[in-house]
């Protein structure tokens, strides 16, 4: 099978589609040849079939991480592995039709937002290439014959695990401080939406990444996720996903070489409107907020809470928004909101949308399948829902949202919290009071005011409770991509110690004299020669660090050129430490001839 596909999208006509595995910078077809099939959720047909990878592909995908990272991209600059991200964040703009044409393609995703997310992804690039030569240690002063320091190091080889409802944009949140902070990734696409990543990765080549830095493999959660999140040589593994695979992974983690972990889970997040709020604005974030993205946000604004004083004003004003919102071909400009991604998930969605039927929530607007082809579904509101219901408690992920009143601040919190979830939340209301003091109360790892869904690659995202471990974007997300290293050698007290182990020793040799030893003396005389010789390295390096001072110090006015300078302290370096400490003989003149020489030069 070719690793490449000729496909066409209403935006940029016929395009090449790499359907292999991007392993060391080279498209190839898995190891058992295995391939699956691609849906467009807009017309239910197959797009194309793409590559399989099984646990022997992600073998070789590992294989290749680690060889790129104990090789050469070890040796890679701070500095100029933020000039490959910057490349790769032009390069993604440069690129911008398509690679939106192709991830509404296969996710079903508007076109207009999904150039929004395309744009985002190079905003992120570029913002983790200005982290890339930040990352910096610090000197601990432990001691006065100490110099400590603590240095940042890269984790290793990260195995990231990326979802169907944002494919590009969860792969910049990956890979960004990833490959900052000087690790290797094997990332898997969703196996609904492998498409925009495979185009992408056509990218990092031409950026200038060496072989093995980063390969992008699809395949199917329960084979290569798997793979990754239990392979012995991945060192951390990023996933985001739902609660319950998020669970998986860690156990996997934890049963094969406890590696590090982090997680962006699930949500059901709290959007609360008081009655001092601003209506139509309220309406219109709270709309944005549940409907994006068909629905299909770990963080969207699906339960609302509304405060009884307007609250019948509100449920008109919003169903009435709903209606509004342009559903059908992702192709088309004026789409708001295009189909589910998945067969799977259109019935899931449908099922809920029965549950809330049946325990007696009441229908505003939607609640049935819009059009009769592609996974699409009417914008669907329920009111009169009460907090034990299943539309109430669990995450639909799709275009169904939930409403409720409340009368007191204190019951909108109590309402907020009622959740296992908190990855995000909202607070409408004119009194900044208010605000503060119910975004304070809010167990979620984000809570906005007055808006909704504006999440911005230097804030870290990331959530309470079973909404995940960890942060993802902003400055957060570093240190989960690096290990710390304290690191204290000896200076002046290091000699002490070596001169008295050295006496030690030559006191125990007296006193064992010419009787025969016993194995306890034999193994402390071989254990104190062994710490003496160490010591004795570590002289002998303090020792040449001095004279490499002394002879800059000495003779480094004397030059007249770096060139000069350097010769001499090449010199004074290849010295045997022993013999530059001799006292010169008369009939010596090689010291003289030296200075000489370098004097002239």
């Amino acid at each position: 099978m070719s690793p490449f596909a000729e496909l066409k999208t209403p935006i940029t006509g016929v395009y090449q589609q790499p359907t292999g595995l991007f392993i060391n910078n080279e498209f190839v077809e898995g190891v058992d040849k295995q391939t699956f099939e691609v849906i467009n959720p807009s017309t239910e047909e197959v797009i194309c079939s793409v590559s399989e990878a099984t646990e022997k592909d992600i073998d070789l995908a590992v294989a290749a991480a680690r060889k790129a990272f104990e090789g050469p991209w070890r040796q890679v600059t701070p500095q100029q592995r933020g000039k490959y991200l910057l490349n790769l964040a032009e390069l993604t703009e440069k690129n911008l039709d398509l690679l939106a044409s192709v991830e509404s393609l296969d996710n079903g995703k508007s076109i207009t937002m999904a150039r929004g997310d395309i744009g985002a992804v190079a905003a992120c690039l570029r913002y983790y290439a200005g982290w890339a030569d930040k990352i910096e240690g610090k000197t601990v002063d432990v001691n006065p014959d100490m110099f400590t320091y603590i240095r940042k190091e890269p984790i290793g080889v990260c195995g990231q695990i990326i979802p169907w409802n944002f494919p590009m944009l969860m792969l910049s949140w990956k890979i960004g401080p990833a490959l900052a902070t000087g690790n290797t990734v094997v990332l898997k696409t969703a196996e609904q939406t492998p498409l925009s990543a495979l185009v992408f990765a056509q990218l990092v080549k031409e950026a200038g990444f060496p072989p093995g830095v980063l390969n992008i493999v699809s395949g199917f959660g329960k084979i290569a996720g798997a793979a990754i999140s239990s392979h012995m040589d991945v060192d951390k593994v990023a996933f985001t996903g739902s609660t319950i695979v998020g669970r998986a992974i860690m156990k996997a983690a934890a049963s094969s070489n406890l590696k590090k972990v982090t997680l962006e889970l699930g949500g059901k997040s709290p959007n609360i409107v008081f009655n001092d709020a601003d209506i139509e604005q309220a309406i219109s974030w709270v709309n944005f907020g549940i409907y994006y993205n068909h629905g299909q946000c770990c963080c969207a604004g699906s339960r609302i809470y509304v405060q009884e004083g307007i609250y019948d004003k509100f449920v008109e004003a919003f169903t009435k928004r709903a209606q509004e919102n342009k559903v059908g071909d992702p192709f088309h400009e004026e789409t708001f909101q295009g189909p589910q991604v998945s067969q799977l998930q259109y019935d899931r969605i449908m099922g809920y949308i029965e549950s809330g039927k049946a325990e007696g929530a009441t229908v505003e607007v939607g609640g049935e399948r819009h059009g009769e082809k592609g996974y699409f579904i009417q914008p669907t509101i329920f009111s009169n829902v009460k907090p034990e219901m299943k539309i109430m408690q669990e995450e639909i992920f799709g275009p169904v949202c939930s409403i409720a009143k409340f009368s007191t601040e204190e019951d909108a919190i109590k309402l907020g919290n009622n959740t296992i979830y908190g990855l995000a939340a909202a607070v409408h209301t004119k009194d900044l009071n208010t605000a503060i003091r119910v975004s304070n109360h809010l167990k979620a790892g984000t809570v906005w005011v007055n808006c909704y869904n504006l999440i911005h690659h230097q804030a870290g995202f990331g959530g309470f409770k079973q909404s995940g471990i960890g942060r993802e974007l902003g400055e957060s997300v570093l240190n989960a991509y690096l290990e710390e290293k304290t690191v204290s050698p000896f200076t002046v007290f290091a000699i002490e110690v070596a001169h008295s182990v050295m006496a030690l020793q030559q006191r125990s040799a007296s006193a064992a004299g010419t009787r025969e030893k016993t194995y306890f003396e034999q193994q402390r005389e071989e254990l104190m020669a062994e710490i003496a010789m160490s010591f004795e390295h570590v002289l002998a390096n303090i020792n040449k660090l001095n004279r490499s001072l002394e002879a800059v110090v000495t003779v480094g006015n004397e030059f007249s050129s770096v060139e000069a300078l350097w010769s001499q302290f090449e010199n004074v370096m290849a010295k045997d430490p022993e013999e530059a400490n001799k006292p010169e003989h008369e009939g010596d003149t090689e010291g003289d001839q030296t200075r000489d020489e370098t004097s002239e030069a």
